[in-house]
């Protein structure tokens, strides 16, 4: 009795305790100050993303401003007589657009031009990726699925006169298609339209243009025509302003990405399947993937796209420049300029084909590879698209397999005897083979035509690209995968490279050669992850030159002739006279490639504008690379890039 009455008591206690316990808690919790958990970038991505940590000190080696191209500022205005538009015009323009992101701002460009120099009327094109075929969103009309329309025409009434839609009076005569319809190709001068369009202009009052090369005008336009390259500048740097739930969001996502206080990097890989399919770089790639490109390679063929043969030798295409460069071997460039692991990248591009299995070697060395969806949640994505119908799931099923009697009835229906061996049984095509679009591939040697998921897809393309394409332009550092390819289309990174160019030409934008970067590889191809020290020296001394006016004039005789909106220099430019100025310098055709810009209005001759910066720790560091570089420059460093790597130490990678 006595034993359990002490058991009794010591219950009791405990009791006792753990009572006190929880009303000292509570206690704690009522008079503790309490708010709600807000959404966080800094806290969510962190906690996706591990290795990125708090502000750094910014490496002005590595994200720093080019000092020399610091007095090119932007100036699009008109500096000749360019009078008012008249409201008597010759007639009306109206035009479809086919193609993604990068030809549908490049061919607005050129339409509104073409306006201009023809003293039409221009309707809002009509943009064939996002029409109400595709299924998009009730909310939306064509353009402003993309664009903000009074922006649009609000910006340019000073230079075009610009429409919402036709007279009622003329939309049943453009139904029934009464009216001349051309095709120009993006290559067409001003005379072709002046001879061939005008004419037709005025004599039937309306004139459509399907544009399907990403633009309807030739990118070099003559010297007297300078004032209509500022027009492109105008329309693309300042009219062409995405809708407001496209550039909030872009703000956010730019937010997000600076709350972590570091400076962060944009790249593109330009991976787009016509892209590859144009220069024969199947071989780069394994699997399904390389018979995607030589079957698109082979329908380019047949649309005399292409002149080439159908296989080519895609690494000796590489060599030339023509093939982009690999993620693997973006990730291998940025760490031999010295970009740390931690470092924050951005990934653009609305696809990438390859999937993420191409991204592998990237992420193994910048673990903190972001992209939209890291940034973004999917109801802000879904926001952004509008309220959709939704559309029938197509979920693939496996074909019913055959009884065993059917096998036999096959079999007895075949014909005569003797006949040889049935064939052996096909290959069967497993669910994970038809997860992607391309599962067609496995069942059919025809490419399908696309489905109405695909056609919401390619619609919802031109949004991602639109938020990438905000965040590429904002980034403290840009990265082209591919650029400058040849095949006469614009692309992406041109795009961006060139409202860089404009908006902040000393901005930190990479233009590497692609052919100086294979050899490079094909050099330490066999020691990529651990090169020796003047194959990194060699890297870095290229990429540095690509930032300033040797990597500009470059990009002008490369990229200029294709598209002008990847180069507006020197049109769209001037140039503060109190900083030194640069030599003319020019071309084989006399075209003058870097140094013709105007002096900038009185205005804009401010400190505020550029500045001259005597920052004693920027001034520190470049005397570190002069003598870094003057050690290698010595008697012991040889010229030849091949025999100095051979003879090196091999590079160690905690260096």
């Amino acid at each position: 009795m006595v034993f359990k009455s002490k058991i009794k008591w010591v219950a009791l206690l405990v009791l006792t305790l753990s009572l006190g316990s929880m009303v000292a808690h509570l206690s704690m919790t009522k008079f503790s100050s309490m708010n709600l958990i807000q959404y966080s970038a800094k806290d969510a991505l962190s906690h996706d993303f591990p290795n990125i940590v708090s502000p750094v000190i910014r490496n002005k080696r590595l994200w720093g401003t080019v000092r020399s191209l610091e007095s090119l500022q932007p100036y699009a205005n008109p500096r000749n007589s360019y009078p008012v538009p008249n409201e008597n015009t010759n007639g009306f323009i109206f035009a479809k657009i086919f193609g993604g992101f990068e030809k549908i701002r490049s061919s607005i460009c050129d339409l509104v031009t073409i306006s201009r120099l023809l003293n039409a009327t221009l309707v809002i094109p009509e943009i064939q990726e996002s029409t109400r075929s595709k299924q998009i969103s009730y909310k939306f009309k064509s353009f402003s699925y993309l664009y903000d329309e009074e922006q649009f025409i609000a910006s340019l009434k000073n230079d075009v006169n610009i429409v919402k839609s036709l007279p009622e009076h003329l939309k049943a005569a453009r139904r029934s298609n009464e009216f001349p319809i051309f095709k120009p190709k993006n290559s067409a001068s001003p005379n072709f339209y002046i001879k061939e369009i005008l004419p037709n202009l005025k004599k039937a009052k309306v004139v459509g243009l399907i544009i399907t090369e990403g633009g309807c005008l030739q990118s070099i336009l003559p010297p007297s025509m300078s004032e209509f390259q500022r027009l492109r500048c105008r329309v693309a740097f300042h009219a062409l302003q995405f809708r407001s739930e496209i550039q909030t969001l872009g703000r956010q996502m730019v937010e997000r990405l600076r709350a972590w206080g570091q400076p962060f990097l944009s790249y593109h890989p330009g991976l787009v399947r016509d892209t590859l399919a144009y220069h024969g770089c199947a071989e780069l790639f394994q699997d399904v993937h390389t018979e995607l490109i030589q079957y698109r390679r082979a329908q380019m063929i047949r649309q005399g796209i292409i002149s080439d043969e159908l296989n080519v030798d895609s690494h000796l295409q590489r060599e030339n420049g023509s093939c982009p460069l690999m993620p693997e071997e973006v990730g291998l460039l940025l760490r031999a300029m010295g970009y740390p692991s931690k470092t924050i990248i951005y990934l653009a591009g609305s696809q990438t084909f390859g999937g993420q299995r191409l991204l592998i070697p990237l992420r193994a060395m910048f673990a903190n590879l972001v992209d939209r969806t890291s940034l973004c949640s999917k109801t802000e994505l879904s926001d952004l698209v509008g309220p959709e119908t939704p559309l029938p799931s197509d979920i693939f099923q496996l074909p019913r397999p055959k009884s065993e009697s059917e096998i036999k009835e096959e079999w007895n229906r075949a014909g005569p005897r003797p006949r040889p061996l049935p064939p052996p049984p096909e290959r069967r095509i497993y669910p994970h083979e038809k997860e992607g679009w391309y599962g067609w591939i496995t069942e059919t040697d025809k490419e399908p035509n696309p489905s109405p998921r695909d056609l919401r897809m390619q619609a919802h393309r031109l949004l991602w690209d639109a938020l990438d394409y905000i965040i590429s332009v904002e980034a403290d550092a840009f990265f082209p995968g591919f650029n400058n390819d040849g095949s006469g289309w614009p692309d992406f990174s041109g795009l961006v490279m060139g409202q860089r160019l404009y908006e902040r030409a000393s901005s930190r934008t990479y233009r590497p050669d692609r052919k100086t970067i294979a050899a490079l590889f094909d050099i330490t191809r066999g020691n990529m992850y651990h090169p020796k020290h003047d194959w990194t020296f060699s890297v870095k001394e290229h990429l540095n030159k690509s930032l300033s006016e040797e990597g500009l004039i470059r990009q002008s005789l490369l990229s200029k002739p294709n598209s002008f909106l990847s180069h507006p220099l020197p049109e769209c430019s001037c140039r503060i006279s109190s900083l030194e100025l640069t030599k003319q310098i020019e071309g084989k055709d006399g075209r003058v490639l870097y140094g013709d810009e105007h002096e900038c209005p009185i205005w804009m001759q401010s400190a505020e504008a550029v500045g001259v910066r005597n920052d004693d720790v920027e001034s520190a560091e470049d005397d570190n690379d002069v003598v870094e570089q003057q050690e290698r420059n010595g008697p012991d460093f040889t010229t030849s890039l091949t025999s100095t790597i051979d003879h090196d130490e091999e590079w160690d990678p905690n260096d």
